[in-house]
């Protein structure tokens, strides 16, 4: 989960270019999904780990997945990136790759001129173009004071006692605790790193919006799903869609997997 208040303007997306590329290369939704046996492979975001998705995970399996959550380093944009192209590798394809989050920049990436991967779902997720950094997108000064602290290595860090009404409104409060207590900080230096050519110009998109989201607004979201041309599914949650709509989510990733 990106920790920092977002503010996306259409012409920073980039909206006008991606979509005079769409309409010249056909679009990405030209580009029919294999959904053979399709494997599916979970990218979390920053201050969390794989098990993030815990509760969409079986009804994936249930459905007949092979499914993998992916567990990022989250020591640079480039270690993440390396991560789930091997987990890519090690599923073999078809794949639907799919990001929370930060998550969306880790995809954009790993998916790109990658023949394993049919389909790409962005959950609450950035879908930058190359380029474009995480800093491009978000605003520290509007986070909470004292929401995000900074150790010694230069990790970020939540405040625990600012995870549930930030990030996590929707959760039973005890569930929140524990997210909080087993967060996964991560490198303040990913905020720069910049986004290679993204793999959305190439693949049918997902995009899940949080319409009761306080880290990533809705807003923001509906224009990176405009800019990525990806079929849309609106969702009443918090930004932590996984834990607190996991059925949703699960269908919106399914859905994806047979190209509807």
């Amino acid at each position: 989960m990106i920790i920092v208040s977002v503010t996306v303007a259409a012409t920073h997306l980039g909206l006008a270019n991606a979509q005079q590329q769409n309409n010249e290369t056909g679009g990405p939704q030209s580009m029919a999904a294999n959904t053979t046996n399709t494997n599916i492979v979970l990218v979390h975001g920053t201050a969390v780990d794989g098990s993030f998705w815990n509760k969409v995970i079986p009804i994936l399996q249930n459905a007949g997945h092979k499914v993998v959550a992916a567990q990022l380093p989250l020591h640079s944009l480039a270690d993440d990136i390396d991560t789930v192209k091997r987990e890519i590798g090690l599923a073999g394809g078809p794949v639907t790759l799919v990001g929370h989050s930060y998550g969306g920049f880790v995809i954009s990436n790993a998916a790109y001129n990658n023949p394993n991967v049919t389909g790409l779902v962005y959950l609450s997720a950035f879908a930058p173009d190359e380029g474009q950094s995480l800093g491009d997108f978000v605003d520290p000064s509007k986070l909470p004071k004292g929401f995000s602290i900074l150790d010694s290595g230069g990790f970020v860090h939540i405040n625990p006692d600012m995870f549930a009404q930030v990030l996590a409104q929707d959760i039973d409060p005890g569930e929140v605790k524990v997210l909080a207590a087993a967060q996964k900080p991560y490198n303040q230096s990913i905020s720069t790193e910049k986004s290679g050519p993204p793999a959305w110009k190439q693949l049918p998109t997902w995009y899940g919006v949080t319409e009761n989201d306080r880290i990533v607004p809705p807003d923001a979201q509906h224009l990176f799903a405009n800019q990525i041309n990806a079929t849309v599914l609106s969702i009443n949650s918090s930004h932590a869609s996984p834990l607190s709509h996991p059925n949703e989510v699960a269908q919106l990733i399914l859905d994806a997997t047979k190209g509807k």
